[in-house]
């Protein structure tokens, strides 16, 4: 096991290495030029062309490339252009944000995935199968930003029960470190803050989870039915032993092994697909703050956020290999896989 996680870890020196190459050659190759962005376009040629040599951009790609990977290594990712702050400071002021959106996402999207792809397989082609796979394709298909623009007018617009955007109200942000607000106003024992914070997080969650919750509910059902087709099932049953606990004990835990795969790429897919979502929510996250340094060509930060996302990517993959042997015992990591 050990050996293995070892391998997973090695193996996210060529993956990031080949993110980085992409992403440093798309900014500098289709972005504008960020000097006179930064500048303003009255910037005299000499202001600009001392600009850019002060920030690296004078000199050949390749030395470019390589001091953006130097320094990354070494924890740091560059200085945005325009606030002047460490990219990794400006990212993880942001990050909790993005992440909180995600993990209630992610939340809603299993629990209620898992759910209804439970019942449609054990209640195969019945109004119930079909209502579940009717959900399924509407949330694959329907358009995130539509989705989200469309939640804000039903819950804000029209039944004003929902906030329309935003983390929280400004009065009642608090005052903790940690980034998290349900956790912060929790731990301060702040039950108005905890409230308005949950109440602003709802409709994003709900329009950021869809596409997962579709896309869970559909392999759950399919990964049952093949389960519940299974010699010890009928075996089970011709035992005598109880249709929920054959369902439960049975046929869920050997189901979820490739569920579990669908959730853990779903949760990488979420931190860095948030883009949509907090953009029209005005969530204030790392997705959002990405959209405007692409329109200002902060070409540090834009390559930093997704530097990290790959990164987090590939760690869950390994965090979800590294689950399955605790779901299903049959499956051992040899020496020789190791």
């Amino acid at each position: 096991m050990f050996k293995y996680i070892v391998k997973r870890i090695l193996m996210l020196i060529p993956v990031l290495l080949g993110v980085s190459v992409i992403v440093f050659l798309i900014m500098r190759v289709f972005s504008p030029d960020p000097a006179p962005i930064v500048l303003g376009q009255h910037a005299t040629v000499e202001a600009a062309n001392a600009w850019r040599a002060a920030n690296g951009l004078n000199a050949p790609l390749y030395i470019q490339f390589f001091n953006f990977i130097k320094g990354a290594v070494t924890g740091n990712l560059g200085t945005s252009y325009y606030t002047k702050t460490p990219v990794t400071t400006e990212i993880f002021s942001r990050f909790p944000a993005t992440i909180e959106l995600a993990i209630a996402a992610i939340i809603f999207a299993s629990l209620f995935g898992i759910i209804i792809g439970v019942i449609s397989a054990v209640k195969k082609n019945s109004f119930f199968d079909h209502a579940g796979m009717v959900l399924a394709l509407v949330g694959v298909s329907m358009p995130i930003f539509w989705l989200g623009i469309l939640l804000i007018i039903l819950f804000a617009g029209v039944w004003h029960i929902l906030p329309s955007g935003g983390r929280i109200d400004p009065l009642l942000q608090p005052m903790a470190a940690s980034g998290f607000y349900l956790y912060d106003t929790l731990s301060i024992g702040d039950t108005e803050a905890f409230v308005d914070a949950l109440r602003h997080l709802i409709l994003p969650a709900l329009a950021l989870g869809m596409y997962s919750m579709a896309i869970i509910t559909r392999m759950t059902r399919s990964s049952m039915l093949e389960t519940l087709n299974q010699d010890y099932i009928r075996t089970a049953r011709a035992k005598g032993v109880s249709e929920g606990k054959v369902i439960t004990h049975h046929a869920l835990r050997n189901a979820m092994i490739p569920v579990t795969t669908v959730i853990g790429l779903q949760l990488g897919s979420l931190l860095g697909g948030a883009v949509l979502t907090e953009t029209v929510f005005s969530w204030p996250g790392i997705g959002n703050y990405t959209v405007e340094c692409i329109l200002k060509s902060d070409f540090p930060v834009v390559q930093g956020v997704v530097l990290l996302i790959a990164c987090i990517f590939v760690l869950i993959n390994l965090v979800v290999d590294v689950v399955y042997a605790f779901i299903d015992p049959r499956i051992k990591f040899s020496k020789k896989e190791g």
